[in-house]
């Protein structure tokens, strides 16, 4: 009886699906077959040849887990997910077969009446043939998806790192902010957006910090909101930057940054933010505005507030 073979594509990629191929191949083997391996490593005119005769004269199944659902599952659910799904697809098609390998450690299938028949085998999409198919099947499928949101999403690459986290792709993300195709639960990108897993996307959190820098945030926030702000989150951080606290008022975001001192006879904290400080200031604004494109109306600008030892707003004023 014939092998199901399972491989996944997209586990790791900053942007972009998850793609499961399961596929049987037809009995007994064309010629071709004995071509078939690693997708990985294969150039992309034969793996485009050998999918194509894969998805012609075998039975195939592709799973896909999208990036929404990806980010709100996380990406052991998804593979689960997305292994199903392919093999659901495979089952259509009513092929008999005895035995189901998967490529890796984890067997996706647990839990389902189709357990007792899995094997897996950690690279056996470069030793066993059907695997190798739904290795080669999954990377065509995901990489045309990721051509295709190239040509959506101007400017990222996406045509040629398909969504993983090369040099060019990281330094596209910090200078256009992310898209609709980006893996928020993913870092740096979690880090960057404030991302947290609650079934409503991107929530802005708060990050541990020390009890004193959070009571003067505090002190700082209600102080704004004496003057007729509007909170829009603290502690928003990238992997490179981070501002204390984000407000709105009227047509303006204001970017503020909070310095202590223990008492005013102490020097001024304000003396703490040098160029590079607010180089990094302007820099996580920027990252801020284009990550949330619904305030980028605001007029954004810089400011600062000095908080002392009995947690007293001393001052506050813009820095740009």
């Amino acid at each position: 009886m014939a092998i199901l073979g399972i491989d996944e594509v997209g586990r790791g990629p900053l942007a972009g699906p998850l793609v499961v191929g399961a596929v049987i191949l037809p009995d007994p083997w064309p010629e071709w077959v004995g071509e078939l391996k690693d997708s990985k490593k294969l150039s992309i005119k034969k793996r485009e040849k050998l999918a194509d005769l894969v998805s012609k004269e075998a039975t195939v199944g592709l799973g896909w887990v999208m990036v929404d659902e990806l980010d709100q599952v996380g990406i052991s659910e998804a593979l689960r997910l997305a292994t199903r799904r392919a093999v659901e697809e495979v089952q259509k098609a009513k092929t008999p077969f005895s035995q189901i390998v998967i490529d890796g450690k984890v067997n996706f299938l647990s839990g389902t009446a189709l357990e007792k028949y899995v094997s897996t085998k950690v690279k056996a999409d470069n030793l066993i043939k059907e695997v190798s198919a739904a290795s080669v099947v999954a990377k065509r499928a995901r990489d045309h998806y990721m051509y295709e949101i190239g040509a959506k999403f101007p400017g990222y690459g996406f045509e040629q790192h398909v969504g993983y986290g090369t040099a060019k792709h990281l330094a596209e993300i910090q200078e256009l902010g992310i898209c609709p195709e980006h893996r928020k639960s993913f870092e740096p990108i979690k880090t960057m957006v404030g991302f947290d897993r609650d079934g409503d996307g991107i929530k802005d959190v708060v990050k541990n910090t020390t009890e004193i820098g959070a009571k003067g945030e505090s002190a700082v926030c209600e102080y704004l909101k004496t003057l007729g702000h509007e909170i829009v989150t603290r502690n928003f951080k990238t992997k490179m930057c981070e501002v204390d606290i984000v407000s709105i008022k009227n047509n303006s975001i204001y970017f503020t940054e909070v310095k202590y001192r223990k008492s005013d006879l102490v020097g001024g904290g304000l003396a703490a933010i040098t160029k590079d400080k607010l180089k990094k200031m302007e820099f996580a604004a920027e990252v801020f505005l284009k990550a949330r494109p619904k305030y980028q109306k605001f007029n954004p600008i810089l400011a600062a507030a000095e908080v002392t030892g009995d947690y007293e707003v001393k001052n506050w004023f813009s820095i740009n």
